[in-house]
């Protein structure tokens, strides 16, 4: 289970994330949405540990990110925006390396490897360096590397940006696996289709912060629409109309003074 409590991040002046709290539950995919800038990977950066919070707690099953690193770590697999691969490994050691950071060994390895390699349709690379792969390619080896010490918590940011139809496919078809596992699933993607029909709760955060959250049938009902995308579009247009009288009125309480 994910969890996240009062969370704040400032870059300087510019505040990336603003009390910011929710939960991702054990057996569901939770969807976190928004646009560019809305604080969303810096939430996920924070959970994964390679970003310290200025205030509030980021757990993964209890574990602080902050306090416990190396606890968290041994629970998450990750998907993050940037997917840095080694130019010099093939897609094969890149999985096998990871792997034998989370402690597999031998055969169990191996076969978890080739699992992988399958799942993603991915052994006509799999045995070559990964300089000069595609924007897809890439993503096939990190979403593999992320996933195959089958972590019990699983972070995904756009996992099935640059993918064919057929691989996108069989990337919506493996995380349903890991939810019905029981397993934690937080995703973040622009492709509102995807998801409506993955995520059971959906979290979307602008300007920092969250502005609505619930089940897609939740924010059905909050905006009047049934379909994800003018969901989101809703839901935006409110919070900037929100924004912008908030403005007028703190700049009018200044003039005013």
């Amino acid at each position: 289970m994910i969890e996240v409590r009062n969370l704040r991040k400032s870059f300087k002046e510019l505040v990336a994330v603003e009390n910011v709290s929710f939960s991702a539950k054990d057996g569901e995919i939770t969807g976190l949405i928004g646009p560019n800038g809305a604080g969303k990977t810096t939430t996920m950066r924070i959970l994964y540990t390679i970003m310290r919070p200025d205030s509030g707690q980021a757990l993964v099953d209890g574990f602080d990110a902050v306090a416990d690193p190396q606890q968290v770590q041994r629970r998450i697999g990750v998907l993050p925006d940037n997917r840095g691969l080694y130019p010099r490994l093939t897609a094969r050691e890149h999985v096998r390396y990871y792997g034998r950071l989370h402690g597999m060994k031998g055969e169990a390895l191996e076969s978890a490897i080739e699992e992988m390699i399958d799942t993603l349709v991915m052994r006509d690379v799999a045995d070559r360096r990964t300089k000069g792969f595609s924007k897809g390619q890439t993503l096939k080896v990190a979403l593999a590397r992320a996933l195959v010490h089958k972590p019990h918590n699983v972070m995904l940011d756009e996992p099935t940006n640059g993918l064919d139809v057929d691989s996108s496919r069989a990337v919506r078809d493996m995380v349903r696996r890991i939810r019905d596992e029981g397993r934690c699933v937080l995703f973040s993607s622009h492709i509102m289709s995807e998801v409506q029909a993955l995520c059971d709760r959906i979290i979307v955060m602008g300007h920092g912060r969250i502005v609505a959250e619930g089940t897609p049938d939740d924010l059905a009902d909050l905006t009047g629409e049934a379909d994800l995308e003018e969901i989101f579009v809703a839901i935006a247009r409110d919070e900037a109309e929100l924004k912008k009288r908030t403005e007028f009125e703190a700049l009018k309480e200044t003039l005013d003074a």
